[in-house]
């Protein structure tokens, strides 16, 4: 899979498509999470579905789905915008939730806070309607260290 995603990643970068990251991810093509840059940010979105629903009741979106999403939009950043060689291995997420996420698109944006040789940590924030709304937060570490280096985990 990491090979194909690294082909992949090549492809978008020569023809300047970041949304062809998302069609080598079975994940996020089920869950319809797709990276744009439509608006001159990498941002990534996760189109609305029944299948999204946590609570019927309200209805709201399922935390677990805003917290893969969360994952994935610092993924596609770490990929699309460092120099990375290797698919981003998760260390660990911690993810606030802020606010319910109602029936409909989900946006995110990430950035990275810091970067070290092995290990990144990137801040990711979802919204809906309103940026300056955000219904989660994560801040989230990689291990991002090439296939020749030893690992020390």
């Amino acid at each position: 899979m990491s090979g194909e995603l690294m082909k992949r990643l090549a492809e978008a970068r020569k023809k300047g498509e970041v949304g062809l990251l998302a069609d080598a991810i079975p994940y996020a093509r089920w869950m319809q999470i797709a990276p744009e840059d439509g608006t001159g940010e990498l941002l990534t979105r996760m189109r609305f579905h029944g299948e999204l629903i946590g609570n019927t009741f309200l209805p709201a979106i399922h935390g677990g789905t805003l917290g893969a999403m969360l994952e994935m939009a610092a993924i596609f950043h770490l990929l699309w915008v460092t120099e990375t060689t290797t698919v981003p291995k998760i260390v660990n997420i911690t993810v606030d939730y802020l606010r319910s996420a109602g029936p409909r698109d989900v946006i995110a944006a990430a950035k990275v806070t810091k970067q070290g040789r092995r290990m990144v940590n990137v801040f990711a924030e979802a919204w809906q309607d309103d940026r300056s709304r955000p219904v989660a937060s994560a801040s989230a570490h990689f291990l991002v260290q090439s296939d020749d280096e030893p690992s020390s985990l």
